[in-house]
């Protein structure tokens, strides 16, 4: 999976700029890719994470 079609889907996962915590986990299962790289790439795009699950944001 190339870095662009794992940003494009993050932004479309994202609303208002903001990705559920719950949805990047979905995108790490389903882009086969560690929840790490999820995270890093939302924090270059400037997209918060949004009702963590362990209470985090």
């Amino acid at each position: 999976m190339t870095r662009e079609k794992i940003i494009e889907a993050i932004r479309s996962g994202a609303v208002n700029n903001r990705l559920t915590c719950e949805k990047a986990h979905e995108l790490s299962a389903s882009l086969g890719i560690p929840l790490r790289e999820i995270g890093d790439l939302c924090n270059e795009l400037k997209i918060k994470i949004s009702a963590c699950q362990l209470g985090c944001f």
